[in-house]
């Protein structure tokens, strides 16, 4: 896929409004209430089961999520044949540290950011994502106007995420479908010569893997 060149293969349906990336992950707080007391109306009828719902939320918080994905871009950058897998077969070299879940049958394939190449992600006709790595995807992602914007302007978009991409560096917009998910491997910052797997793994966020931050250290970071 080419410079801010995007494919559509999809067979799902919009979602959700508009949010700005301000909110990122976070659920409007009048949602948030609805929820809670939806959910205890159905748990006093006995309709749900609290502990079977606090199960799944355990699973989401604890055994799937963000810091999988980070584990796997933290191996990436210390490991070059680890790296050479991850971009060759992407649900392959996950599986090499104990990551599955693909059980939808799609598949993951990593692209990885250089001094030349932005990647970014979307799902333009719905919310498709890497559940297993990333776990649930932030209230932006799904809104229409990322949806679109991202692919007709994406250098735009990412300076609202405060990423300015210089007009010599390509943009690449992958179109997340039923089949395919993406992984963005970041570059890794300068001065994590000295740092340690799991230190580095601390640096890497969620956006930074979607493609709309870039991972960047402070002199905290590295102190030691």
């Amino acid at each position: 896929m080419s410079g801010d060149d995007h494919d559509h293969d999809h067979d799902h349906h919009d979602h959700d409004d508009h949010h700005d990336h301000d909110d990122h992950s976070d659920v409007p707080p009048d949602v948030a209430l609805r929820a809670k007391a939806l959910f205890s109306l159905l748990a006093d009828k006995g309709i749900v089961d609290p502990d079977g719902v606090d199960r799944i939320v355990e699973a989401y918080e604890h055994r799937v999520g963000p810091h999988l994905g980070a584990k796997v871009v933290a191996r990436a950058w210390v490991d070059e044949g680890y790296r050479q897998r991850l971009l060759a077969d992407g649900t392959a070299a996950v599986q090499e540290l104990g990551i599955g879940g693909w059980r939808d049958g799609s598949r993951l394939v990593a692209v990885e950011n250089r001094a030349d190449v932005h990647n970014v992600v979307v799902c333009t006709l719905c919310s498709c994502y890497p559940l297993p790595l990333l776990g649930v995807p932030p209230v932006w992602y799904k809104s229409a106007p990322y949806r679109s914007r991202v692919v007709m302007d994406p250098r735009g978009v990412l300076a609202e995420f405060g990423t300015e991409v210089d007009p010599g560096v390509e943009v690449r917009v992958w179109d997340s479908n039923s089949e395919v998910r993406y992984l963005v491997v970041p570059q890794r910052p300068a001065g994590t010569e000295g740092m340690s797997e799991d230190e580095l793994a601390a640096l890497v966020g969620r956006n930074a893997m979607i493609g709309v931050e870039r991972v960047t250290v402070t002199p905290g970071d590295v102190a030691g």
